[in-house]
């Protein structure tokens, strides 16, 4: 803020005084252009752009909303006075935790530091290109007037919130539910703020997979129908479906598939964090290959606990209309005509996907990240919305074509009820007749649909996971 402040007020001078209240008062009249007596956003912004201030799209909605107590659409001074100094006393207590030796000034090893501990693995010349950002005089060092001055005018005011740009989280739903869960800090463990992320990106999952539903239904129809002498097309497919069941149809099966998003994410992450302390030293820094591991895992483990559950979501989504009456009626008669064992068919290509899913997911994710961070961070270390939305959809549309062929095979041994007798077969016995019949494309049958439907899944996921983070007070 001291820079700011002193090229708005004190050109020639360097006596600000952050905590003067005459220094505020000047900022916010320099601000108020149509003298109301407030400043609203379009002000705000308007304001900051003509004094060549650097700041994220959409902060100054943010700063008015945080700020704006009467919720009359700006800041009166009380409010701007107010809000400037509740953010500069969160700057400073980030500041002081990073400055690991109380020297007054941030290093790269600093940073670092601070980061492995919130479980962001970095090399010191990421850690260098952050701190570049953020360095005005090039001393590569960052001392409290830079630190302000960089986040005076961004709601973003602690690390977390900085790392949590990129994380590679799976809040970026896209109806597969094998990526490597959340991490969060213990500050989040034990205000009980990881739970209302869970929450946050359970919803997010729910609206997003209802919204792709009618491509994930038709993807499952060309997985398991769709052959070179019984070409199913993606028009195709709908209209076949519409017909058989009218609109509505489009949408059958997404009901449990929404139904397990909850305790998979549960699990998954419980498990997590177990697998994390069995695999790392104690008081030792969890590694990539050990979050890859302990992710896996979990994977698995949350996987093997809810898989009866994906089983019925395959034979309700290629139910015919009347087949099942709900979820439990599809689960009694799975039962009673097939035994116990009808539940587990087709885990183990769906366990063996696990891995090459995560692990080219997280090293996409991870490259991609670092690529920009070497190329495009020369002003700040905050991606923005579409760089992280880009590198989430790319890294999981790497991973799905990896692990798509074991993702076929698992849905084809779920579906083995629902096939005549000369269609079944144990997994490699379907893997020799696809490769024989159809080609080594034939193991990607349905991967249109599964392509489309990523980039809407990605988009609404991110919305509404912000949308209900506000709503739950994760953020302001």
């Amino acid at each position: 803020m001291y820079q700011v402040i002193r090229g708005l007020i004190l050109t020639d001078s360097r006596c600000w005084d952050p905590d003067s209240q005459r220094s505020y008062q000047d900022l916010f009249d320099k601000l108020d252009t149509n003298k109301d007596g407030k400043v609203d956003v379009a002000e705000l912004r308007a304001g900051l752009t003509a004094m060549g201030i650097s700041f994220r799209k959409g902060a100054a909605q943010k700063i008015v909303s945080s700020g704006d107590k009467n919720k009359d659409g700006g800041l009166d001074f009380n409010e701007f006075n107010k809000y400037l100094k509740e953010h500069e006393k969160k700057l400073r207590l980030t500041f002081k935790s990073l400055d690991k030796n109380n020297d007054g000034r941030i290093d790269a090893s600093e940073i670092k530091q601070s980061l492995e501990e919130l479980g962001m693995d970095i090399t010191q010349e990421e850690a260098q290109t952050i701190l570049q950002s953020m360095d005005i005089d090039g001393t590569m060092m960052v001392d409290w007037n830079e630190w302000r001055d960089h986040f005076l005018f961004n709601p973003a005011h602690n690390l977390n919130e900085i790392v949590r740009y990129w994380k590679h989280s799976t809040v970026l739903d896209i109806g597969e539910s094998i990526a490597i869960p959340d991490e969060f800090t213990e500050e989040e463990k034990t205000s009980g703020g990881w739970w209302k992320q869970l929450a946050a990106g359970a919803m997010a999952g729910a609206v997003s997979r209802t919204g792709t539903a009618p491509l994930d239904r038709v993807k499952v129809f060309m997985q398991v129908h769709s052959s070179k002498s019984n070409r199913i097309t993606l028009l195709g497919g709908f209209k076949q479906m519409i017909k058989e069941g009218g609109v509505a149809s489009l949408w059958r099966g997404n009901g449990i598939n929404v139904l397990k998003i909850a305790p998979e994410t549960a699990i998954k992450f419980m498990a997590y964090e177990q697998y994390k302390k069995l695999l790392t030293p104690e008081g030792g820094k969890v590694q990539t290959h050990q979050r890859f591991m302990a992710g896996s895992l979990a994977g698995a483990t949350a996987q093997s606990s809810i898989y009866p559950m994906e089983v019925m979501k395959t034979r309700l989504t290629l139910g015919k209309t009347g087949q099942y009456n709900g979820m439990f009626d599809c689960a009694k008669k799975i039962l009673r005509k097939e035994g116990i064992k009808a539940f587990y068919k087709g885990y183990t290509p769906n366990m063996i996907g696990i891995i090459p899913y995560a692990g080219i997911d997280l090293a996409v994710y991870e490259s991609l990240k670092n690529a920009w961070l070497s190329s495009y961070a020369k002003d700040t270390a905050n991606p923005g919305i579409l760089v992280l939305l880009g590198c989430g959809t790319i890294s999981s549309t790497c991973g799905q074509l990896a692990s798509y062929p074991l993702a076929l095979l698992r849905t084809r041994m779920q579906a083995q009820a629902t096939l005549d007798a000369s269609d079944k077969s144990t997994m490699s016995g379907l893997v020799k007749g696809i490769l024989a019949n159809e080609g080594f494309f034939g193991l990607y049958r349905g991967i249109l649909p599964n392509f489309m439907k990523v980039i809407p899944a990605v988009s609404i996921s991110y919305v509404v996971y912000e949308y209900m983070k506000t709503g739950l007070g994760i953020s302001k």
